[in-house]
Parts: C-alpha cells; structure tokens; sequence
C-alpha cells in the first residue's frame, strides 16, 4: 500500500479531466461483462451496405406462397361462396324466393257492370297487393290497358294460395 493512502491529512490526488471532445468512458464494475454482445443487424449501416452488395434486379413479380393454412381458408372461403350461390340460385329457380305471390290456379270470372281489374283483383284475391293481381290479370287475359275489359266479357282470374 502506498503512503498517500494511509496518511489522513495527506491532499488527494486531483482527476484529470477529460478532453471536451472525447467521450466520458463508464467505470468499469466488477463482475459486469462490457463485452459486446453478438446481435443481428435489423437496420442501419450494416443492413444498407448488406442490401446493396446482395440487391437483385427482378423483372418477373414474385410469386404468392400459401402456407398450409392459407391453403386450406382460401379452399374453405371458395367452397362458402360458391355453395351460398348454389343455393341462392337453386332457390330461386324453385320459386321460394320469387317476390310475390305464388298463384296456383285461376277461375275464369264474368266482369259485371262498373266493374274494374282493381276491383276484381281485391274480391278474388283479398289477403295480396291489387296491384301484383290486375298485372297477373292483365298478362293471362293478353289485356294491354286495364280499360280494355267489357261487362259480360270473361277473364281467367289467378288465385293465390
């Protein structure tokens, strides 16, 4: 051990201090590792220097990969929608969803004086829109105006279920 150390009253010897342009070094700990430690570039100079000795010039765009997973959603997204189109269109062509009302017979109906289609429509078919009714009446009888009709003259009249 040195003299200075020992002696109480003895002046402490001064820090240097450090040149304003150089950095402040930490004090090393014991036991603590100031070692760097091996990390991966993720940006930065590394990456851009990396980039740029390995950068190729692609003309073709690059191919989609599906994983498995991805495979098998778009497989399940593609059977969904192709069976509700099925479905939808096998619907509609069994009628269940035609708007309207689903006639299923007619009656032929002598038309009385003062009489109208709209009048008609509502007597023969009173639970449906007149107006689906006199346009169902006016296509079966081949009537172009609804004033068309004559008392005594008979209609075929369709009736909804």
């Amino acid at each position: 051990m040195s003299t200075a150390a020992l002696a109480p009253n003895a002046p402490s010897p001064s820090p240097v201090p450090a040149p304003a342009g150089a950095p402040r070094r930490r004090t090393r700990v014991e036991g603590a590792s100031t070692d760097r430690m091996p990390v991966r570039a993720c940006s930065g100079e590394e990456l851009g220097r990396h980039a740029q000795h390995h950068r190729r010039i692609d003309l073709e765009p690059t191919t989609l990969r599906l994983t498995r997973r991805g495979r098998m959603l778009l497989t399940a997204v593609s059977v969904l929608i192709f069976g509700a189109a099925v479905l939808v269109l096998g619907l509609r062509v069994a009628g269940v969803l035609e708007p309207g009302p689903r006639f299923t017979h007619t009656v032929p109906v002598q038309v009385a004086p003062g009489q109208s289609l709209w009048s008609i429509a509502q007597s023969t078919n009173p639970n449906q829109d007149p107006a689906i009714v006199v346009e169902k009446i006016a296509n079966l009888n081949n009537l172009t105006t609804p004033t068309d009709i004559i008392p005594g003259q008979t209609l075929q009249i369709p009736i909804a279920r």
